[in-house]
């Protein structure tokens, strides 16, 4: 069953517009190990091991009585062990989606491309189906902290940096029970 999951969509489009920057292949993982030892541990960085990005998707209180129009933010945590390359990724990623509606009209373009002849969104080979969303508006804000984090497992260390991105957005379909009691078989159908 596709599910509605709105990172996957800014996730993979910023994957794809950093790559044709320089080839860089920037990971992207769900917040989870608490050190950076740990997640050198449970993952593998790009080619270089130079850049990667930890996600935190942060829900916020819909302050409006219409329940499909919604907020939320995702907290970005890059870090990578050449500076210079941290900064310019960031940077990139703030002049791609700090442009309000224009940057909701260029990532729905994206996903338009993107999806297959379901009207679903399948980023790999594991078959996983998401259902498009689309965005309105997307908002780019840096946090105060940059900072270099020490790996005390490897003794290299890491620059780091925070960045928010704020959007709005809705669900194109939403899975809805086919006819008849009982049944528990799912389509999708657009708003």
């Amino acid at each position: 069953m596709a599910i509605s999951y709105p990172p996957i969509f800014i996730n993979e489009y910023l994957k794809e517009k950093i790559q044709s920057l320089g080839n860089i292949n920037i990971p992207f993982f769900p917040t989870s190990p608490s050190t950076i030892e740990q997640l050198q541990q449970t993952a593998t960085l790009n080619n270089q091991g130079q850049l990667f990005a930890v996600y935190d998707r942060m829900f916020k209180m819909r302050r409006k009585a219409f329940p499909h129009i919604k907020d939320e933010q995702l907290l970005y945590y890059f870090y990578s062990l050449d500076i210079v390359q941290m900064i310019d990724t960031t940077q990139y990623v703030a002049d791609l989606l700090d442009r309000g509606d224009e940057s909701a009209e260029d990532i729905n373009a994206w996903i338009k491309s993107k999806l297959n002849a379901d009207g679903l969104y399948v980023p790999n080979q594991d078959g996983k189906e998401f259902l498009p969303v689309y965005f309105h508006d997307l908002k780019v804000y840096q946090l105060e902290e940059t900072r270099d984090i020490i790996d005390f497992g490897t003794a290299r260390t890491y620059a780091g940096n925070k960045i928010i991105i704020d959007y709005c957005y809705h669900t194109k379909g939403y899975p809805k029970p086919e006819t008849g009691l009982g049944n528990t078989s799912y389509n999708s159908t657009t708003l």
